[in-house]
């Protein structure tokens, strides 16, 4: 159930924004094995003067930060494969794979209050995080 945030420096259209989530979601679900409809993405389009940038990228317009918050247990093998297909399905969608920072955040099962107030680890979450 990770919990993602897309940051952007430019508006998109609703549909290019719906594609994004998708892109993202997608990319989650093949790599760390989630279910389709565990979908918890956010995405924030930034003004460009309040979303820097490192230097020296070609379009920084599209510049793209992805923050996920996951249970923690995914190898890194795992992770590599999701940094490999968010940049892969953003790309289909126009944004250069450097234009892309990924960032992965693990969190105890135990940090997590899911599904009415519940910890995490104290429930059959349907799903394994140790992918």
């Amino acid at each position: 159930m990770p919990s993602t945030l897309i940051e952007v420096r430019r508006p998109y259209r609703q549909s290019e924004e719906v594609a994004i989530i998708d892109a993202v979601h997608d990319a989650l679900v093949a790599a760390f094995h989630i279910p389709a409809g565990d979908k918890h993405v956010r995405l924030v389009s930034h003004e460009p003067h309040r979303f820097s940038h490192s230097p020296g990228l070609a379009q920084p317009e599209l510049y793209t930060l992805v923050t996920i918050d996951c249970f923690s247990g995914r190898s890194v093998e795992a992770k590599r494969d999701l940094y490999r297909q968010i940049v892969n399905c953003l790309e289909a969608l126009g944004i250069p794979p450097n234009h892309v920072t990924i960032l992965v955040r693990d969190s105890p099962l135990q940090n997590w209050g899911i599904r009415g107030g519940q910890a995490a680890c104290d429930i059959d979450l349907g799903f394994n995080v140790n992918v």
